[in-house]
């Protein structure tokens, strides 16, 4: 798996209209946490709502990237309300493969450089709020049941 300070590899990917979009373009905006995920996982099942309150920054989009069908995906964002853009890994999953991941949820922030400031796997209450903190959006609300770390 790729790690902090090596350079995220290009892609272009369709989202789940069928509109591409590649790496380059999405940085063009600024900063972006990739998240490459399965629909089946339940790691990912309990990541994603989280990733969709971090989408509410202005400073750090997030984008999705789906292992799965545009309609299994679908019906996964609506299931645990993903409101964030998601792209679709074409079969053999290059993007994955690319990025060299072993697990899902895998994220990846990626500067406007290309270059990857943060690397992980599976969910880590802690990971997870310092990526809240670094985009200035609270993650944790009052009365969340979540675990302190959860393999992928």
């Amino acid at each position: 798996m790729l790690t902090s300070g090596q350079t995220a590899p290009p892609f272009q990917l369709p989202d789940l209209n069928g509109t591409e979009h590649s790496l380059d373009q999405l940085l063009r905006e600024g900063p972006i946490l990739v998240a490459l995920f399965k629909t089946s996982c339940p790691t990912c099942q309990l990541t994603f709502p989280y990733l969709d309150r971090l989408a509410k920054s202005k400073s750090l989009r997030v984008v999705g990237i789906s292992q799965d069908d545009a309609s299994t995906t679908r019906a996964f964002n609506q299931k645990f309300g993903v409101h964030f853009p998601t792209l679709l890994d074409a079969k053999g999953y290059p993007a994955s493969n690319a990025f060299g991941i072993e697990f899902v949820p895998s994220l990846f922030v990626i500067e406007p450089s290309g270059e990857i400031s943060h690397a992980g796997h599976g969910w880590s209450k802690t990971e997870m709020q310092a990526l809240g903190d670094r985009a200035g959006v609270q993650v944790f609300r009052a009365g969340d049941a979540s675990p302190e770390w959860k393999s992928g």
